[in-house]
């Protein structure tokens, strides 16, 4: 489900809004102004799916390496679109350095790390006259980490004053959204057309993100930025974050969405990217790699035969989805099943696409696979897993193949 009556915002070849599916988003955490790395992981992050990449730009050697990034993608016929990531000194960067805000797709300002008092609103003015003047959309991001204490303050003593005075979190809860869409009507009047705007209010909290986006929802037309913003490390990160963001999607809200972990030591940055996928694909919005339904395993299943089946299948699926994403239109709607015994084995299996259901405890050591809900053959022997992959591989060359979608079979 989207909100089909947001405004529809380009960025680079990107559509987000105006009922166009929710798009995934990344960031990269090298240092900018090391081209060749930023290029690399950007790179590996779109391989993996991320729609647009945001990177940060923080200093004058990270502004005059961001072309030289963009130039290193385009070599490798790379268009995924660039978002730079400025705080404090983003008015001087984009100026010194018009290269960069021309390569770049978007600028993400934070209003409450532009500056304080009569300065924050000059160089707020100045960011945004950058934007009109290079044609670029802007995300207003708002982080409470960083909130504007102005906003704050002045939203505290008219709470102060009320006959009914709210709980300091609703107020909190308020300011961030009153920070977001006061930047959003201050840089309408300054010239920027109300289809370049996205808006973020990033939270740390499931319950303040979740009643802050309905909130913003309610009260804007521009496309939403969804992320939890500090989701932190591992299952908590995941959790927290499919948590905050699944009643949102579910009720059509937000356009783009970021999964913010903090990267196990040695983890690959894509782990977002993947994250962010599975979300969408398990709310049913959006399909990026076959579907791999599995058992959680008991007493009819002491092996871990099927368990290492289970994961083997789906690692190939996702190793495979690079390619087959162009060669075999539709496979990422394929649904495949691992069962571990007879219970639930052969009717998930027939559900399925194709599925194999493995012996369990004191079963025959044999496997019945199904294709389109009808048996086609029973594995028997030693290599059962090599022999399941070469008929799922034959599948989807028979299913999804051009040649089978160019006859319509």
């Amino acid at each position: 489900m989207t909100r089909h009556d947001t405004l529809a915002v380009r960025v680079g070849g990107v559509t987000l809004g105006g009922g166009a599916p929710v798009a995934v988003q990344s960031m990269t955490n090298t240092d900018t102004a090391d081209a060749e790395a930023t290029a690399r992981q950007v790179a590996e992050l779109a391989a993996a799916g991320s729609e647009l990449v945001r990177i940060t730009v923080n200093t004058e050697a990270a502004a005059a390496a961001v072309p030289r990034i963009r130039d290193r993608l385009l070599q490798q016929g790379l268009e995924v679109p660039l978002i730079g990531d400025f705080h404090f000194n983003g008015h001087k960067l984009l100026e010194r350095h018009p290269a960069c805000a021309v390569a770049l797709d978007k600028y993400r300002i934070n209003p409450g790390n532009v500056g304080r008092g009569s300065r924050r609103d000059a160089r707020f003015a100045q960011m945004i006259e950058l934007a009109c003047r290079h044609g670029k959309p802007v995300r207003i991001g708002v982080n409470w980490g960083s909130l504007d204490p102005a906003v704050l303050a002045r939203l505290m003593d008219e709470n102060a004053g009320a006959a009914r005075p709210r709980e300091p979190r609703a107020v909190m809860r308020e300011a961030v959204i009153t920070s977001a869409l006061e930047s959003a009507a201050e840089a309408v009047r300054l010239g920027l057309p109300e289809d370049r705007i996205v808006i973020s209010c990033k939270m740390s909290g499931v319950r303040d993100l979740v009643a802050v986006y309905r909130e913003l929802a309610r009260r804007c037309r521009h496309p939403l930025h969804l992320g939890l913003t500090e989701a932190g490390m591992g299952d908590k990160g995941v959790v927290a974050s499919a948590a905050a963001l699944a009643p949102l999607l579910l009720e059509g809200i937000g356009d783009t969405i970021r999964i913010s972990l903090t990267p196990e030591p040695g983890a690959p940055r894509t782990r977002e990217v993947q994250i962010a996928q599975e979300i969408l694909q398990a709310l049913e919005l959006r399909s990026f790699a076959p579907a791999v339904v599995a058992c959680p395993g008991c007493g009819r299943t002491t092996s871990t035969f099927f368990q290492e089946l289970a994961r083997d299948i789906q690692a190939y699926l996702r190793a495979q989805m690079p390619v087959w994403r162009t060669r075999y239109p539709g496979v990422e709607n394929m649904t495949v099943a691992v069962m571990g015994c007879v219970v639930n084995g052969p009717g998930e299996s027939r559900h399925a696409d194709i599925g194999i259901s493995l012996p369990g405890s004191g079963e025959q050591p044999v496997a019945p696979v199904y294709e389109d809900g009808v048996k086609t053959v029973t594995l028997k022997g030693e290599d059962i897993a090599a022999q399941f992959q070469a008929r799922l591989e034959a599948y989807v060359e028979r299913r999804f193949g051009k040649a089978a979608s160019s006859t319509g079979t």
